[in-house]
């Protein structure tokens, strides 16, 4: 006698915001830490990054402070959806980076899937999301050292944190 088991997962919405809830909580550390991104920001970078999440629209999204179009502090999350993501507690954001002079910036990448909607499709995903972005170039890095600590999961979906610091 054999037995055959089958799964299925779907990512939803509340997966989606659990996973980035925790990337909201580095951000509030960012702002207990160094005065930016605003509340608000906060929230609407969230949820545009669970919006962009659950529909497999979301690569990459970074977040951190730039002196001269370079980063000075950077927290880069990539979008996996391979199950092999662990879910580990948010925080341990680096405090006292030298941040004068900087702003606060966000650059985000999105997925071929997102690419291969059509224009109007393109739009309307767009025109859901509580950021507007502009399309533009990466920013480079001033000297500086990059650590891969973190991954935020749920329903086989999440983001891998890492962390670029100048030195």
């Amino acid at each position: 006698m054999s037995n055959t088991f089958t799964t299925s997962r779907t990512f939803t919405i509340t997966h989606a915001r659990y996973v980035t809830s925790k990337v909201a909580a580095d951000l509030r550390q960012l702002h207990a830490f160094y005065g930016r991104p605003s509340e608000g920001a906060i929230d609407d970078y969230a949820e545009e990054a669970a919006l962009l999440l659950r529909d497999g629209y979301l690569e990459r999204v970074d977040y951190g402070f730039q002196r001269d179009d370079r980063w000075v502090l950077l927290l880069r999350y990539l979008a996996r959806s391979d199950g092999t993501l662990t879910d580990e507690n948010a925080g341990r954001v680096p405090a006292g980076v030298d941040i004068i002079g900087t702003s606060f910036s966000s650059y985000l990448t999105n997925t071929s899937r997102y690419f291969a909607l059509s224009a109007a499709e393109r739009e309307a995903v767009d025109a859901i999301l509580p950021i507007r972005r502009s399309h533009g170039a990466e920013s480079g890095f001033v000297s500086g050292t990059w650590a891969g600590d973190r991954s935020y999961s749920s329903g086989g979906t999440g983001v891998q944190r890492s962390i670029f610091r100048s030195l």
